[in-house]
């Protein structure tokens, strides 16, 4: 990205060569060297420096963060936000790159005549609505336009990740952004004119083993007054720090989730070894010896994990296991020296 010259540079610039101490033709002749020269391009001028495309950043960086923790805690999968690039472009080009179908949320930003843009992948919010009505959401769809039906149940997904982007921008302004209509093709959407300068902002969604675009557009004369604030030093580094009640919330909500989740439990009653050979010699009648006697405690696996010693019996004439303790850190050693397989020499 070329150097944004300050108006006080292009001013003392123009009294330079105006007072004759700098000659055009001195430029052009090549007294002054290639590197000391900048490129700017008048017909694409950069609305907003480098130091504030960097605050910019690590608002929108805190914004991925708490709104990835809200995706996982609501859609119970592996889910991650991550920033990309933030790009100055007209607002055309950010138009012509839009897919068709796509999911464009329009909101307005209280306070100004503007209004912005999230744009969602229409392959992302099927696979959302799909995980919010119990589905697995391992495959990844096909783009399509989405139904009513599941429109209204991503709006609330769309709503709360409004409220989370407000939270961010507090650290720099009270500004609030506010839900106004979804539109699937992208001629009808208009929240500036073709040359205006808008501010894109994109993100990378992974759910799963899967990636999914975002985007977040701002028309940049919406946001005049917010962009004279942006200094680097006006923002933390850190994560946005949530209140405590919001905090309590998002934890009683986790531990109601963690209670409920399924795990598979496993009694292991011994273990052996044999021979590939011995195994295909095997005849119905023949005896294997384990190495456990009957008289031992068992091991009992949660989720694929050694955690407990039992021993087996029955009630009323079901098979069953009693827990008679929990495993020790020298039990596990001494099970995985046990089951270490032999060298020959």
């Amino acid at each position: 990205m070329a150097d944004l010259l300050s108006q006080n540079e292009i001013d003392n610039l123009l009294s330079e060569m105006s007072s004759g101490r700098i000659a055009v033709e001195d430029v052009i002749s090549g007294k002054f060297k290639t590197s000391d020269i900048s490129n700017y391009d008048f017909r694409r001028p950069n609305r907003i420096s480098k130091n504030q495309l960097r605050t910019l950043q690590t608002v929108h960086e805190n914004f991925a963060e708490v709104f990835g923790y809200y995706l996982v805690s609501k859609l119970q999968s592996l889910i991650s936000v991550e920033v990309t690039s933030i790009d100055q472009l007209f607002y055309s080009e950010f138009i012509l790159s839009v897919s068709n179908p796509s999911c464009l949320y329009v909101f307005d930003i209280v306070g100004t005549d503007g209004s912005g843009i999230l744009e969602v992948s229409p392959q992302l919010a099927l696979i959302i609505v799909e995980k919010l009505l119990g589905g697995s959401g391992e495959v990844a769809p096909k783009p399509r336009s989405i139904t009513p039906i599941e429109q209204a149940v991503i709006r609330g997904i769309i709503e709360h990740g409004l409220s989370d982007l407000r939270n961010a921008w507090r650290s720099i302004s009270e500004i609030n952004f506010r839900y106004s209509r979804l539109e699937m093709e992208a001629d009808f959407v208009q929240v500036a004119p073709s040359s205006e300068i808008v501010l894109v902002v994109s993100f990378d969604v992974n759910v799963g083993v899967n990636t999914y675009m975002m985007n977040l557009c701002f028309p940049t004369f919406a946001l005049e007054e917010v962009l004279t604030k942006l200094n680097r030093q006006q923002v933390t580094a850190g994560p946005v720090t949530l209140p405590m009640k919001k905090r309590r919330e998002n934890f009683l909500l986790i531990n109601k989730q963690i209670s409920t989740t399924f795990l598979p439990v496993i009694a292991e009653l011994a273990k052996t070894s044999i021979a590939v050979g011995e195994l295909l010699e095997l005849e119905e009648g023949d005896i294997i010896k384990l190495d456990k006697r009957v008289n031992e405690e068992i091991e009992i696996l949660i989720n694929g994990k050694r955690k407990l010693a039992g021993r087996p019996g029955s009630i009323e004439g079901k098979k069953s296991v009693r827990i008679t303790r929990a495993l020790k850190e020298e039990d596990l050693i001494e099970q995985d020296l046990r089951y270490k397989p032999e060298e020959k020499i």
